[in-house]
Order: structure tokens, then sequence, then C-alpha cells
């Protein structure tokens, strides 16, 4: 049986700041600009078989092909984020990739005995990210691909060709009543 292949579109980190991330990413890698939602906000959630949801922002940006999201937790609430990180500490956290069929890339992995963690719906998007750390020392995501999240990464993607040091590294701040695309 041929497995399929999958091309990584997204780095993870998590972070303590996001303004202090998108800074020195843009000043030393010339990542971005970067999309930013506060206090995200899902339609649907689970962690761990909880529907307990963590406060959290992300940023959004590209660094050539590569999307880079910045996650800050809020909060102490049990999450993908805190299996990994305690207050004050940052790093890598997950890669993630696009799949068509979303609910059969789920149950391929999970078929694969890997422990999915956290599922999501939100912004029109699936999400799920499985436990991987024995395999990439952070969590591995599955993203749907729904035609209007392509065409805002490709939004995205676009800015970061027209980005020049110098310029504002942040192009939008949503709050979570303005959830953007993306996870």
């Amino acid at each position: 049986m041929l497995m399929d292949r999958y091309t990584l579109f997204q780095q993870a980190y998590f972070v303590n700041d996001l303004d202090e991330a998108i800074q020195e990413w843009a000043r030393v890698y010339g990542a971005g600009p970067f999309v930013v939602t506060n206090h995200h906000k899902c339609d649907k959630f689970m962690y761990r078989n909880t529907a307990q949801e963590a406060d959290v922002s992300y940023a959004f940006g590209y660094l050539g092909d590569t999307m880079i999201q910045f996650i800050v937790q809020h909060d102490e609430t049990p999450s993908i984020y805190r299996d990994m990180y305690a207050k004050g500490e940052q790093g890598y956290h997950h890669m993630a990739y696009l799949v068509n069929d979303f609910e059969a890339e789920y149950q391929r992995l999970i078929d694969m005995g890997l422990v999915p963690a956290c599922r999501l719906y939100a912004d029109g998007v699936d999400a799920a990210y499985f436990d991987t750390r024995h395999i990439n020392g952070g969590f591995t995501e599955i993203h749907g691909d729904p035609p209007h999240i392509l065409g805002a990464f490709a939004q995205w993607r676009r800015a970061h060709e027209l980005f020049r040091r110098g310029d504002d590294p942040v192009t939008r701040r949503r709050d979570a009543s303005q959830n953007a695309a993306g996870r």
C-alpha cells in the first residue's frame, strides 16, 4: 500500500509575548507580516476528553513558503501548550500539514497508534493535534483545507512576498469576535 505524503506547511512556537516574537523573527529572519488573533474561540473544542478551552492568542505569518505561528496562552488551563511548557517557558510546539479528507487522515493516525490530544472546529475548518513528541519533539497538527482557508493562506503568503524589512510586521489584529482563518 502506497502511503500518502504530505507537505509540512507550518511550524508553530509557544512564546511568552506575541509582539516580541514577531519583532524578533521579522528582524532576524525577515518573517512577516503577521496576522494576530487575540483570545481566539473555537466553535467546537475538545482537549483530552474535556471541552475546557484555554485562553490563547495567535499570530500567523510566513517565512518563505513556511507559515510561522506563534501562540500565547493567557491562563493556566490544561492544554496542548501546557502539556509542553510551564508558565514562563517557550519553544517549538508543533508542525502542521493540510489534508483534504480530514476524517480519513484523523482515523489513519489513530489506526497507527497516535494519540489525539486536541480536536477543534473554528472558522469552518477542522483541525486536530496528535501527541507526537516521541517522534518530532512536539505535536503534529492536521488541518483541513477548504477553499476559504487556502485563500486566506495565499493572501498571507503574498503579503510575505511583498514584505520588506522596516515594514510594520503586523498586518492585522483581530479579537475573538473576529476570528482569523487558521489555527
